[in-house]
């Protein structure tokens, strides 16, 4: 196919594309901080305001809950969530963010917990 036969609709698409792509090479240079214009200056990948009402932030509460099969099947169904609909909500790197966070949660989770994978 010649890039002359592309439709409107390609276009977009390619567009968007490089944007998720830009946007992500920036936001390495916020990785970690408060500060993240896609943020609002909350950091809503790794510590997000509503998850940490009280004594005990959410996550550990569900892990304390949990079987680790159970909640290593929880780390793995969110990641699958954000990296699934990341392209259809109005902020995808902040998705991908998530899901990486998650995925990060598991391969802690499984270094200090070696034995539950048999």
């Amino acid at each position: 196919m010649s890039i002359d036969d592309a439709t409107p609709e390609e276009w977009d698409k390619v567009k968007l594309n490089t944007v998720i792509a830009d946007a992500w090479n920036k936001a390495e240079e916020w990785e970690g901080t408060n500060d993240h214009p896609l943020f609002g200056g909350n950091d809503m990948v790794n510590n997000p305001e509503h998850y940490n009402n009280g004594d005990i932030e959410c996550i550990d509460a569900i892990q304390a809950m949990l079987t680790p099969d159970e909640f290593i099947g929880y780390l793995r169904g969110n990641s699958l969530k954000y990296r699934w609909r990341f392209r259809y909500k109005s902020k995808p790197i902040e998705d991908l963010r998530k899901a990486r966070w998650y995925e990060e949660r598991l391969l802690k989770f499984l270094m200090e917990n070696q034995d539950v994978l048999g």
